[in-house]
């Protein structure tokens, strides 16, 4: 779903179009790739992102309000500096590549009127987001790039900017069919892969909806078509382009929205494609969710890792418990050595290196073959199996005692590890943390002491096909306080016997069963089982689940349960109302 030049012009003159003129209120920078300026314009609030991430780089105007994290980082304080009041003057595209361009007039420290420009370079992996004064020269960017990571150019402060290298590519909206159709004849494959290397800013998507325009088929081969004639009409449909504007969604057959466009796609079945009030609406649909997704799993990283290493140590000591337990076997043959010898003193020579003895302990007293020590006597030998069990029985004692402990730190780890990756904001990534600060599992970071105070996190909150409320906990922590706060006679679930969301049903008593269903379907989704089929589900009024004295979070019993086993469906998760917070 890259965003190509084709479409970053729409999205420029959108964003012209209703922030010129505006003043810059307030600017963050929700991850170190993305800007988010508040902007006043025409009585109205606008929020503009610039956004430099390698996967998805464009900039418009979105309704999303990102996270602000708790330090700004110094470009953004630089922004706040440069650019706060600033007077936006236009949003350009240049040469309808993937470059656009802010421009402001602001006001340094002695209130002398200048300029700067925010540079939005939108080019895949070499992305940037870089503020230039009105000479040209770099004041900042997100990503600094020197001479020994660029030969053609260094993006430092106090640089002159220069533009990304030029591609030897026609400009979409001032080529000539005469030009297009001379790039043609060199070219072979198909007629959109012709399309994308001969005009700059026109990725392969945009290009098989044009060759389709152009030809009527969107795979045609450059060889089976007059090339002239294809020239032509690709020129004006090019000079057309702008006028096209009917920004719409297409969307997967789940209705989950895959791609946005700038115009309906005449190529694409027209069932799958929705249209949008704007481009930047399109846009909000397709990566809000998915930028939310990458920045929290940016912001979790460390802890995921420090996590996994816990987890796999956890593992690693409970299969050696596991098997110091499982020496009862050799304890036992110890033991009844040492009796069979004891009960044969007066049989062993001194001095043997071995005896045959009856084993009465087995049905009919087989001969069995007991080694000796023979510095021993065989008395001695005897207490030296008995000590040889002793010390096996009380390793396999301790090892016991031990894996139940490795067992409850195992199971908090791997409950806090499927917390982590239901965390969606700022506040339940911090409660997570807490958490794994009060066990010992990650230490206290000087710098968050001092750190604002966020507000409790909220649980998920869906509604039934029965318009009743579903209450999901997302966190440990949430589901604390989801359980602590429900009504004893509102219906409580969760997924048997392993971690996983706390559900509540905002009914009182026996609950409608598609409400019902929907509920054990959600349980069985947000739980360590989501990936399984026939995860059993638990299910029991409020007033039956207690919380034990000093327990871990999240940690209850309960009793009076039912139990449904559910496979996880993601369609019939998405079906429901989509999750909200409470």
């Amino acid at each position: 779903m890259p965003t190509d030049g084709l479409t970053l012009g729409f999205l420029a003159r959108e964003c012209d179009d209703a922030l010129r003129g505006g003043r810059v209120e307030r600017v963050q920078q929700p991850d170190r790739s993305s800007i988010l300026l508040i902007i006043r314009s025409r009585s109205e609030n606008y929020r503009l992102l610039l956004s430099a991430d390698t996967n998805a780089p464009r900039i418009q105007l979105t309704a999303q309000t990102p996270p602000n994290p708790q330090e700004p980082p110094m470009f953004c304080m630089l922004l706040r500096k440069r650019l706060q009041g600033a007077k936006i003057t236009g949003v350009r595209q240049i040469r309808g590549d993937r470059v656009i361009w802010v421009y402001f007039e602001t006001q340094d420290d002695l209130g002398e009127p200048g300029a700067h420009h925010l540079i939005a370079e939108c080019t895949g992996r070499n992305s940037n987001l870089i503020l230039t004064d009105a000479s040209g020269r770099i004041v900042d960017a997100v990503r600094h790039v020197n001479a020994s990571m660029s030969r053609y150019r260094e993006v430092l402060p106090g640089r002159l900017y220069q533009p990304p290298p030029e591609q030897d590519k026609l400009e979409p909206f001032t080529a000539e069919a005469a030009d297009i159709a001379s790039r043609f004849a060199v070219g072979g494959g198909k007629l959109s892969r012709c399309i994308s290397d001969a005009i700059a800013g026109i990725g392969p998507a945009s290009a098989r909806e044009l060759a389709y325009r152009a030809v009527g088929d969107a795979g045609a081969y450059i060889d089976s078509i007059d090339r002239l004639a294809a020239a032509d009409s690709l020129c004006e449909l090019l000079r057309r382009i702008p006028d096209l504007a009917e920004p719409t969604l297409l969307l997967n057959e789940n209705g989950t929205p895959i791609d946005a466009f700038a115009f309906v796609q005449a190529s694409l079945p027209a069932a799958l494609q929705r249209p949008c009030q704007s481009l930047s609406e399109a846009m909000d649909a397709c990566y809000a969710g998915r930028d939310a997704r990458e920045r929290m799993s940016r912001r979790t990283q460390a802890l995921r890792k420090t996590l996994d290493n816990a987890i796999e140590r956890a593992e690693k000591k409970l299969a050696i418990q596991s098997e110091a337990i499982a020496r009862q076997d050799e304890i036992e043959r110890l033991q009844n050595l040492g009796e069979l010898i004891t009960a044969n003193l007066y049989r062993i020579p001194k001095g043997a290196a071995s005896v045959t003895l009856e084993d009465y302990h087995l049905p009919d007293s087989p001969p069995a073959l007991v080694p000796l020590d023979e510095q021993l006597t065989p008395a001695a030998n005897a207490q030296r199996f008995f000590k040889q069990a002793r010390k096996l029985r009380a390793a396999s004692n301790a090892a016991a005692e031990q894996k139940r402990a490795t067992e409850d730190t195992l199971l908090f780890l791997t409950t806090q590890r499927l917390d982590l990756d239901n965390c969606t904001d700022e506040s339940e990534l911090e409660e997570v943390r807490a958490q794994l600060i009060r066990a010992g599992v990650v230490r206290q970071d000087a710098s968050r002491k001092k750190a604002r105070k966020l507000p409790p996190s909220k649980p998920y909150k869906f509604r039934s096909s029965d318009g009743i409320d579903i209450l999901v906990g997302k966190t440990s922590a949430q589901n604390d306080r989801l359980t602590a706060d429900a009504n004893g006679e509102e219906t409580w679930l969760h997924a048997k016997d392993m971690p996983g969301s706390h559900v509540i049903i905002r009914h009182i008593g026996e609950p409608p069963a598609a409400t019902l269903r929907e509920a054990l379907m959600l349980a069985a989704w947000y739980s360590k089982g989501r990936g399984s089929s026939n995860v059993p589900v638990d299910f029991t009024l409020r007033k039956h689940v207690k919380k034990p004295g000093g327990s871990p979070p999240g940690f209850v019993i309960y009793t009076h349960q039912r139990t449904r086993t559910v496979t996880p469906d993601e369609r019939a998760v998405q079906a429901l109302t989509p999750p909200d917070k409470i």
